[in-house]
């Protein structure tokens, strides 16, 4: 097995890996950031993933965020961020977005990092339990929406904030399979924060807990899907996601990141920048309001 050192920031690795029994524990380490997603970040996450799918001790992957929040999303605005940085492309085929320009550079560059990655990650064999806390916005909705199970503590939120930029929902657009099509229109249009409750009654999330019950949860739940044999969990899963995609999924991906390409063209055309000129401290005030 090969072995992965992720990135290193402020002399703390941007994702880390325990093992704990038959439980892999996957966390976005960037707390100072929120845990906000750049493409170091998404690697780490690739490779630690594939990590446990490697090892047969491991029958169950959790995916959690450091600190406070699951993760306040795409790295708009820290001192991290690597959007010109070129990539592996280990999720999709596509040219290196670094020396592009326009929808070439961003198109290639979100292709991969982005719903490349979450499509690749749904696809693990492995069972794969989102543990969310505090903010899951944007980005994060991805990371939680590529998982099986979504438990989360009484304090968690969740919200897609991004009709703000005039785009048109995250690039991994799974709205209206995570809720129903009114739902998704209301998270959408509003851009409103969602409690972890009503979260949990539009289909979203499995099981709310409080704050100090949520490890425990969390790992009592993978130690009873652990219990399972592994190939039948990983038969129940593709059935379930053949099933998702025979709705429509899939294909209602490929259009909708078209139109989130078309808006960022937009913005960028008629504006400062591909993101109508706000940037993560605007945002932040406005998903407030």
């Amino acid at each position: 097995m090969t072995t992965f050192e992720p990135a290193v920031e402020d002399g703390q690795p941007v994702v880390t890996y325990e093992v704990r029994g038959p439980v892999a524990l996957v966390t976005v380490n960037r707390p100072k950031y929120t845990n906000a997603q750049n493409s170091k970040v998404t690697y780490a996450l690739d490779a630690f993933f594939t990590r446990a799918v490697d090892d047969d001790d491991v029958a169950v992957i959790v995916l959690a965020g450091a600190g406070k929040h699951f993760s306040g999303g795409h790295d708009i605005g820290t001192p991290g961020r690597d959007v010109d940085e070129s990539f592996d492309r280990r999720a999709v085929i596509w040219w290196d977005h670094a020396d592009k320009q326009g929808v070439d550079s961003r198109y290639a560059r979100e292709s991969e990092v982005y719903l490349g990655m979450c499509r690749r990650w749904r696809e693990i064999p492995k069972p794969m339990i989102a543990m969310v806390q505090g903010a899951c916005i944007a980005g994060g909705l991805m990371l939680a929406w590529s998982c099986d199970f979504v438990v989360a503590s009484e304090d968690a939120f969740f919200s897609d904030p991004v009709v703000r930029m005039g785009i048109p929902g995250v690039e991994y657009f799974a709205h209206p399979w995570q809720m129903s099509p009114r739902a998704a229109k209301e998270f959408l249009f509003t851009g409103d924060r969602w409690t972890a409750q009503r979260a949990r009654a539009a289909g979203m999330v499995n099981h709310v807990v409080p704050r100090d019950e949520l490890e425990s949860t969390v790992f009592a739940l993978a130690g009873r899907i652990a219990a399972m044999p592994r190939l039948g969990l990983a038969l129940a899963k593709k059935a379930v996601n053949q099933a998702e995609d025979a709705q429509g999924l899939r294909v209602g991906m490929d259009s909708v990141f078209g139109l989130h390409h078309a808006a960022h063209a937009h913005n960028a055309e008629v504006g400062t920048d591909s993101l109508a000129g706000l940037d993560a401290r605007s945002m932040a005030r406005g998903n407030r309001a």
